[in-house]
């Protein structure tokens, strides 16, 4: 079916419109105002983000998507505290966000683990830093590893996991502090698509079952449009909101949706802001193209 045939992505069903209108009524938590950030390299200044306003509300799931190289890891460091921003605001619950803290959790793509710790251990980690007992640091990392099915690999250490685990185990440590909102930068990128699907589903199954909210830093539109109430869109070259989108998709999600028409239309236009159909290039843009060398005289050409 062509995507160009299915209904825009604004005509949202009755029930997602309720949708929204729940979530606009709940509290803003994270609200980031006119950020820009610059960083200087020998080469002179160079603007990575630019007026940069959005907001995000308690419980809900956001998605940041754009092409490479619009600041989208940029933007998490700097709301996750690791970054300073050059000029704007970034309020948490209404106090300015000025280094890292317990109040937002952060995972990463790669599993950031103490190899030499036990999944327990590391789970143990942040409540031990913040002054808990032993018996209860364990007792609440027990508690998240059955959130996340890891409960029986409690003493098993990260490289005997699967890059699925390991990266629950990541969740799961970054949970236990109870932060306000979790921040994730592409969590997923490094698995193969099968666990990618699963850990999808997991994510969603414990987002549902908790009071967390969720910012989400990916580059796969599929991904975006399965996991997020709205999504936030950039363009490059500096990064800049280009549209915020409500997605129509109903929940509950299933893989099963990714053929439905809002799911089509939905990516059809993310396709449209992050690839857009390229200008008539100028004559003398045409003549430095690179020509392509051949390397074969192969009688048989492959089409």
């Amino acid at each position: 079916m062509n995507p160009n045939t299915l209904p825009s992505y604004l005509d949202q069903s009755e029930p997602v419109k309720a949708r929204f209108d729940k979530i606009n009524q709940r509290e803003t938590i994270l609200e980031v105002r006119d950020l820009g950030k610059r960083f200087r390299t020998p080469q002179g200044e160079v603007e990575a983000l630019r007026g940069i306003n959005f907001s995000v509300r308690r419980r809900e799931f956001v998605c940041v998507i754009g092409p490479s190289g619009c600041g989208k890891s940029t933007l998490i460091r700097i709301l996750a505290g690791l970054e300073n921003h050059s000029s704007g605001d970034v309020l948490l619950d209404d106090k300015p966000v000025k280094g890292p803290g317990q109040d937002r959790g952060m995972v990463f793509q790669g599993y950031s683990l103490f190899p030499w710790l036990t999944v327990k251990q590391n789970v143990m980690f942040g409540p031990k830093i913040k002054g808990h007992g032993k018996d209860e640091a364990e007792r609440d990392a027990r508690t998240w590893l059955e959130l996340v099915g890891l409960e029986k690999f409690a003493d098993a250490y990260p490289h005997q996991l699967s890059g699925g685990m390991r990266q629950r185990v990541a969740i799961a440590r970054a949970l236990v502090n109870q932060p306000r909102i979790l921040l994730m930068d592409e969590p997923f990128g490094a698995l193969d698509a099968q666990t990618r699907s699963k850990m999808q589903s997991h994510l969603i199954d414990i987002w549902k079952n908790i009071d967390i909210t969720v910012l989400f830093i990916t580059h796969d539109l599929d991904e975006a449009i399965y996991l997020a109430d709205r999504i936030l869109v950039l363009k490059a070259h500096p990064g800049e909101v280009q549209e915020v989108i409500e997605v129509p998709v109903p929940r509950p999600r299933s893989p099963g949706q990714f053929n439905t028409p809002e799911f089509l239309a939905t990516k059809a236009r993310l396709e449209q802001l992050i690839h857009p159909a390229p200008a008539s290039e100028p004559e003398d843009e045409q003549a430095a193209q690179p020509q392509m060398i051949r390397f074969t005289n192969v009688a048989d050409n492959v089409e």
